[in-house]
């Protein structure tokens, strides 16, 4: 069974390195990803022919994961009704905690969140430079007057300004993009909808981000966010302290909060981030996903949800 396990193993890795998989390459040596290792030993046993057990795989889980542990947290009080879900990971503990586990693991579109990445990959390309990089505004009237000028890096996302990162985007490229999704292990990674789906009648309010064919989990965000921030990506240091200052959205004594919310206007609403604390950085997504009451649901809502949680 080991040598089994062992094969799976190595055909995985493989896999990883020409599409967006669910492994990752750790110092010293090659690692399964825990959280996902079930569904890929399905997949890689169907490419191959071998048929693993029930046991095999709980075994395979057992081994990769190493004491990581995962615990369900009772968050009901701070999502007052409201339909959604929340995931916190605590690197110096190696612990995940969950609430409404189930929807923590299904991929969403990622909505405005999804500028975390564009920022850096627009620093790391050159495309902007530094939190007061302008991309050149060409008079459109958008329908919302605080995207109506010429934005700074900071201005447009924490504004979250679609046609300013539209424009980002572009410049980047699509090859780039794409090797910058599978690197980070970005949800699906599938951003073939390049223009978007028309969720809006301008051309520059549309992207594979929004509500199109980029989907990514709320557990996946936390584990984008880690490795970006522990310095397990490839983009420069100096540009993710660039990111890092324009994420900053509250502090006092106790802690520093850094996110970027996203939402839909539909019931659909994210704030994902981290928070810095004398004890170690926590890694956090709260989504919310409730057309019913989705008047009440917004990314500021997410973000004060989250804000409670971390309590």
């Amino acid at each position: 069974m080991k040598r089994l396990l062992n094969n799976i193993c190595i055909s995985l890795l493989a896999l990883s390195l020409s599409a967006c998989g669910k492994t990752t390459l750790a110092e010293g040596g090659a690692k399964i990803d825990a959280l996902s290792v079930g569904e890929e030993i399905t997949q890689s046993n169907m490419d191959f022919g071998q048929k693993a057990s029930g046991d095999e795989v709980q075994v395979a889980q057992e081994e990769v994961q190493q004491g990581v542990t995962e615990s369900e947290i009772d968050l009901s009080a701070a999502f007052q009704g409201i339909n959604g879900c929340a995931v916190i990971y605590l690197p110096a503990q190696e612990q995940y905690l969950f609430f409404h586990e189930e929807m923590c693991r299904q991929e969403v579109s990622p909505y405005s969140t999804f500028k975390i990445v564009s920022t850096l990959s627009g620093l790391q390309n050159g495309v902007i430079a530094d939190e007061l990089s302008v991309m050149g505004y060409d008079g459109t009237d958008y329908g919302n007057p605080e995207w109506n000028g010429d934005l700074t890096l900071e201005q447009a996302f924490q504004k979250s300004c679609v046609w300013y990162f539209r424009k980002v985007i572009d410049a980047v490229g699509r090859d780039e993009i794409q090797k910058e999704v599978n690197a980070l292990q970005y949800g699906n990674c599938d951003i073939s909808a390049w223009s978007g789906s028309d969720i809006n009648p301008m051309p520059g309010l549309n992207g594979f981000w929004l509500d199109s064919s980029l989907r990514i989990s709320p557990l996946e965000q936390v584990r984008v966010l880690e490795k970006i921030f522990e310095g397990r990506s490839d983009y420069n240091g100096n540009n993710i302290e660039i990111l890092k200052r324009i994420m900053l959205t509250e502090e006092d004594d106790t802690q520093k909060i850094y996110g970027k919310t996203g939402s839909s206007g539909s019931g659909e609403a994210w704030f994902v981030g981290f928070a810095e604390t004398v004890e170690g950085r926590k890694y956090f997504a709260v989504y919310l996903d409730d057309r019913e009451q989705k008047d009440q649901v917004s990314g500021n809502k997410a973000k004060e949800i989250a804000l409670e949680a971390l309590k």
